[in-house]
């Protein structure tokens, strides 16, 4: 093999392992097409090693995963510990300590799915999510437990430098587009922060002629996603408003099940990480019916920053071409298991 890559598989919890699991055969089939090679170091850390050890991850996972190339996550969560603990434990202190402040996530119409209403065969979003900071913070606290006065106060954080790289990365991607991106805003209601946002968005947008940006207010731009989707290319949405669309536009675009997401450091100064969307689906985990389709496109995503742009063609081919010859799992109405899809993914990259 002329090249080499070490990949943490963090398989997670719930339908995690099952997708994982298939998509890394899929991974290792393609790579041996293209002559290289992927050495996947796997972590059990879930919420298993969180029941016994009282932690996600070890001590030292951040150094362990930081010597990697990427890593790839299937999901995490069970019923019995709180999703804040699996969360914080493990998917935002990754995120943070190696800064991958971008979360991107594309969607379109795939092949031989049915959207959630006619007429979106042009679907195709790129949402740029900023992924370290904004509304998911640490900062403020529950005061008063137990007493009728009560409260809880939660801060959110937006900095210059944060949003600015964040409209930077989307104005690039917009421009590869068709030049038009949407900031999600709020700056009507919350009279801080977005306002905020809007001035650094606006300004940063500036350096880059022939991208046109406009900011729409949040609850306008879910009514437009749902009412008039394929109007709308590339969006630029803080933390909280980034994680909340992206899922819309996969229910959009027929299910959660195929929706795929990048945590990039685009300087790659630390290993960035690649996951499905969906969460761990407890109750239809282990039962072989979880749809891979979202894994799949991550591990594509995941090639492409590699540097392996044909192999993540092929692998993206594949299981387009899966869905085209009408193969899909329940979520899509289909009545493929998630193995017998990623046997005929495996049958077209042979």
């Amino acid at each position: 093999m002329s090249r080499s890559y070490v990949i943490d598989a963090i398989p997670g919890d719930g339908i995690g392992v099952d997708v994982t699991d298939v998509a890394m055969q899929c991974v290792d089939a393609v790579a041996g097409i293209y002559d290289f090679d992927v050495r996947w170091r796997v972590r059990d850390w879930n919420s298993h090693l969180y029941r016994k050890a009282g932690r996600m991850m070890p001590v030292d996972g951040i150094e362990q995963l930081s010597s990697g190339d990427g890593i790839y996550l299937g999901a995490v969560g069970t019923p019995d510990v709180p999703d804040d603990v699996t969360l914080w434990g493990l998917l935002i202190p990754i995120r943070r300590e190696f800064d991958q402040y971008i979360n991107l996530r594309p969607m379109r119409l795939l092949p031989g799915v049915v959207g959630a209403m006619p007429g979106i065969e042009d679907l195709d979003i790129v949402v740029v999510r900023e992924n370290v900071e904004g509304e998911y913070s640490q900062i403020g606290g529950r005061f008063g437990a137990g007493t009728d006065g009560e409260f809880a106060v939660q801060e959110s954080v937006f900095t210059r430098r944060g949003i600015a790289r964040a409209a930077h990365y989307a104005a690039n991607v917009a421009r590869e587009r068709d030049g038009r991106l949407v900031s999600a805003t709020k700056s009507n209601g919350i009279i801080h922060t977005m306002p905020f946002w809007d001035e650094v968005v606006a300004e940063t947008v500036k350096a880059f002629p022939g991208v046109v940006v406009e900011k729409v207010l949040i609850d306008a731009l879910a009514a437009r996603l749902v009412m008039k989707p394929t109007s709308i290319r590339t969006i630029v949405a803080s933390n909280l408003f980034g994680d909340i669309l992206s899922d819309l536009v996969a229910g959009v675009a027929g299910s959660i099940g195929i929706a795929p997401s990048a945590n990039l450091n685009p300087e790659r100064r630390h290993p960035s990480m690649f996951e499905p969307v969906h969460g761990s689906a407890p109750d239809i985990a282990g039962k072989g019916i979880a749809n891979p389709v979202g894994a799949l496109w991550a591990a594509a995503m995941m090639l492409d920053h590699l540097g392996e742009a044909e192999a993540a063609r092929s692998l993206t081919l594949a299981f387009e071409g899966t869905l085209a010859d009408g193969t899909a799992t329940p979520d899509l109405k289909g009545t493929a298991t998630t193995a017998e899809f990623a046997a005929a993914v495996l049958s077209r990259l042979s």
